[in-house]
């Protein structure tokens, strides 16, 4: 991973703080993807190969599609008093990604190392690893593991191939490189489970998950190149859909060849509705996001907003429709 961007990054930094830890506490983001699940479950390894004695935290379970991945029940979701001292956030864009297992009021005296793809990250830790260039962030944990000379064996590498397939949609989204494929090779090599990965990362879905997905599809709003859909709460209880995500339903707007930016408004508890943007090649999502208090990179990145549905839609509609009308403008997309 070394071009000019890469060269400037605190590679050196990141390795002292990892080297140096003994007893690190490893976040990732809430309602956790393969990314993020992988990200958290390599760290973990990787830092017990190195003699520490880290604590894999996130705010959510880990999803049941990921349970094929080693020490995932070790993944704990109400942090004890520690001692600590170190945390290290991953695939989290800001702080407020890591979610409640974060207590600031215990947590923020301690050296913070963030290590992330998200081309909106905005750098809050005491080092800031982000390397937007990357497709996973597996991709970067893969280059501190050939750092550090830890030896990849067949669980580390198929927690680092889960992120990245999961991530690139099995090698499909525009930040593909020879790099990437290479990466990949190594890992299959090592004893990944390139098929599981995807068949279970990607693939497999649960009949409540069709059910949810044919809801959604049935609620289809268009306009122009402009895609939305939504997900009630109570979509969630009739399909006896047990996920958190939308099953998909935001993948589905955006394949259709027609549109260029398409999202996904979905209800969740407490008052609150978690919206999922994607956008074609030549389109770019991520501006939005981060407007709204939220991130991403610029092909899929989402928020999270307080209130209902109708006042998150007449909130965020406005602004993705001013944003692809000012990409369409002058633009030459790839599709």
């Amino acid at each position: 991973m070394k071009t000019s961007e890469t060269t400037s990054l605190p590679w050196n930094e990141a390795l002292r703080a990892l080297q140096q830890g003994r007893s690190p506490l490893v976040i990732t983001h809430r309602s956790p993807d393969g990314d993020a699940v992988g990200s958290l479950l390599a760290m973990g390894l990787l830092l017990k190969a190195l003699g520490q004695q880290p604590t894999l935290a996130c705010q959510d379970p880990v999803p049941a599609r990921f349970h094929y991945l080693p020490h995932h029940q070790e993944v704990i979701s109400e942090v004890p008093e520690g001692p600590f001292d170190l945390v290290i956030s991953l695939d989290c864009s800001d702080r407020e990604r890591m979610g409640q297992v974060y207590d600031a009021d215990r947590l923020a005296s301690l050296p913070l190392l963030n290590i992330d793809h998200h081309i909106t990250n905005l750098n809050f830790g005491t080092v800031n690893l982000v390397v937007p260039t990357a497709a996973s962030t597996t991709q970067i944990i893969y280059e501190l593991v050939q750092r550090l000379s830890v030896p990849l064996d067949v669980p580390l590498a198929t927690c680092l191939l889960t992120g990245l397939v999961t991530d690139t949609l099995a090698f499909r989204t525009a930040n593909v490189t020879p790099q990437v494929m290479e990466v990949a090779l190594q890992l299959i090599r090592a004893g990944a489970p390139l098929y599981t990965i995807v068949q279970r990362g990607l693939v497999e879905q649960p009949l409540a998950a069709l059910r949810l997905l044919a809801v959604g599809l049935s609620r289809m709003q268009v306009e122009g190149h402009l895609a939305w859909s939504e997900v009630r709460l109570a979509d969630r209880e009739a399909t006896g859909y047990q996920g958190d995500s939308d099953a998909g339903l935001v993948g589905r707007l955006i394949s259709a060849e027609e549109i260029r930016i398409a999202a996904v408004f979905k209800e969740v508890k407490d008052g609150r509705v978690e919206i999922s943007m994607r956008a074609a090649p030549g389109y770019d999502v991520s501006g939005v996001a981060l407007r709204l208090g939220g991130g991403g990179h610029p092909a899929a990145a989402g928020c999270t907003l307080n209130g209902s549905l109708e006042a998150a839609k007449a909130r965020v509609l406005p602004l993705l429709r001013a944003a692809l009308a000012e990409q369409e403008d002058g633009r030459h997309p790839q599709r």
